[in-house]
C-alpha cells in the first residue's frame, strides 16, 4: 500500500509541475508572439471567448491580436515584453489565476510625437487561465500598470550596436530560424 501511496503522490506531483510549466508558458509565449505580430500564435494563446482588458481598451480574443498588433504598429516601431516574477495563486483542476510582473520596452516610431525615445511601461498581467482537453490558455487578462519610464533610444544609433540582429515584426525574425545557427553578418537585418 505505501508504493501505491507514493505513486499516487508523485503523479500528483508531476501533474503540478506540468500544469504549472504548460501555464508560464503559455502566457510567455503570448508575450513572445506579440513582439513578433504573430496573430496566430497570439491566437493559440487564448480561449475563444477570452477577454483582455488593457485599461480602457477591452478586446475578445476574436479580436484581441490584429487590435494588439495595429496599437503596436500604430506608435512603436518595436516592442518588448518581459515577463519577470510569476505567481500561481491559485491551481485547481483546470482553472489557474496567474500574476505576471512584466516590463514592457515601447520604441516610438520616428514620425510620432515621442521621436527617438523608448518608453518602459512596468505593470502586471493578472490572468484566469483554463485547461481543456489537456491544453492551458488564458480566458481573462486585466492589466496594471505600475510604473512608466521614458529615456533616449540614440543609444541604438552607436557604434557599439552596429552589427546586432534587430528584431522584425514577422516571422523573418531570426528567433524562428531553427536551430540557431551563426550566419554571415551580411544575413539578417542589422542595426
Amino acid at each position: 500500500m505505501a508504493v501505491e501511496s507514493e505513486l499516487a503522490e508523485l503523479r500528483a506531483t508531476v501533474t503540478y509541475l506540468k500544469d504549472r510549466a504548460d501555464i508560464l508558458d503559455c502566457i510567455q509565449r503570448e508575450s513572445r508572439a506579440r513582439d513578433r505580430q504573430d496573430v496566430d500564435m497570439i491566437s493559440g494563446c487564448w480561449w475563444p471567448e477570452g477577454v483582455d482588458e488593457h485599461g480602457a481598451v477591452i478586446a475578445t480574443a476574436d479580436v484581441y491580436p490584429e487590435k494588439a498588433n495595429a496599437g503596436h504598429r500604430g506608435g512603436f516601431i518595436q516592442t518588448s515584453h518581459n515577463i519577470t516574477n510569476q505567481v500561481i495563486h491559485a491551481l485547481d483542476a483546470g482553472t489557474a489565476s496567474v500574476e505576471s510582473y512584466v516590463v514592457g520596452g515601447l520604441h516610438w516610431r520616428e514620425d510620432g510625437p515621442k521621436a527617438g525615445t523608448v518608453s518602459l511601461g512596468i505593470g502586471r498581467y493578472l490572468d484566469q487561465l483554463e485547461k481543456r482537453d489537456g491544453e492551458w490558455r488564458i480566458l481573462t487578462r486585466r492589466c496594471t500598470i505600475e510604473m512608466t519610464l521614458d529615456g533616449s533610444a540614440d543609444w541604438l544609433g552607436a557604434e557599439a550596436i552596429k552589427g546586432f540582429l534587430k528584431g522584425q515584426w514577422s516571422k523573418d525574425d531570426p528567433s524562428y530560424a531553427y536551430p540557431y545557427e551563426w550566419k554571415p553578418k551580411e544575413e539578417g537585418v542589422r542595426w
